[in-house]
């Protein structure tokens, strides 16, 4: 066995380039000999060291930890310094979970609300009390209403999002709809879970007239006054506004043939 290697053996036995030989060279952790070209010369200490190094690399270990761990090595800093990494792997796998959790949500989200097989048909159901959280303010174009969305995300973004999100909607204003414009919107909102307890805005239970819709928002100009004249006809009372709820919009599809809404008329 010989006792001393060039760069260029070390490069090809360990894999390594030769760059980060040369980058571990000037962090200290390694010292190649010169001979007397000047070219560097690895020794069987220089070797143990690459060893431990591939191993830590392997295990995600930084190279700041492996430089502190070679330079003070002892069975307890082994210990420690391997508790350490666990706790960090698991502090990992927690989070990863979490957005494994949170992406599955927004997936079924999409399925569900896409797999709807009711489309435009009005219908009569009962809806639990909702939490939300609303921003006002009176918009008209589809892109305003985004905006606004965007801006009440911005002050909750540690709990709302924006794609894959089947519970982010807008009021519309009666007022307009008396005098046949259909994208005039008071505000938007989020709903949220029932256990939530910061919220602005409340929607009532009760009964709700119903209907979804796919593609443009340009249909609801159809589509509610259809549904005033189903509650009409029904003898039903208007409580207030519809709302709407983009079930799939533009943060999904750029298609808008595929935009999935709901409009829900609150009625007694």
């Amino acid at each position: 066995m010989k006792d001393y290697y060039t760069i260029g053996e070390i490069s090809k036995i360990y894999d390594i380039g030769r760059d980060s030989l040369r980058y571990y060279e000037e962090l200290g952790i390694l010292n190649p000999l010169r001979d007397i070209n000047g070219y560097r010369l690895y020794s069987m200490q220089d070797i143990w060291k690459l060893n431990v190094i591939k191993d830590l690399k392997n295990l995600d270990f930084s190279m700041k930890q492996i430089k502190a761990y070679l330079d003070d090595r002892t069975v307890e800093s082994t210990k420690e310094m391997l508790n350490s990494q666990i706790h960090s792997i698991e502090k990992k796998i927690y989070e990863l979970k979490k957005t494994q959790q949170n992406m599955s949500r927004r997936l079924e989200n999409i399925e569900s609300a896409y797999e709807s097989s009711n489309l435009n048909t009005i219908e009569v159901i009962y809806i639990d009390e909702r939490k939300a959280l609303e921003l006002n303010g009176k918009v008209s174009r589809d892109e305003e209403v985004d905006f606004l969305i965007k801006k009440l995300q911005k002050q909750h973004e540690d709990k709302l999002y924006l794609f894959g999100n089947k519970n982010i909607g807008a009021t519309v204003s009666m007022e307009h709809i008396k005098n046949n414009i259909y994208n005039r919107y008071e505000s938007v909102f989020f709903l949220l879970d029932s256990e939530d307890e910061n919220y602005n805005l409340i929607l009532d239970e009760g009964y709700y007239v119903t209907l979804i819709y796919r593609g443009s928002y340009e249909q609801s100009k159809i589509f509610i006054p259809r549904m005033l004249k189903f509650i009409e006809d029904n003898r039903f009372e208007v409580i207030s506004g519809p709302i709407e709820i983009y079930k799939i919009d533009i943060h999904e599809t750029s298609c808008t043939e595929e935009f999935i809404t709901e409009i829900q008329i609150p009625v007694k």
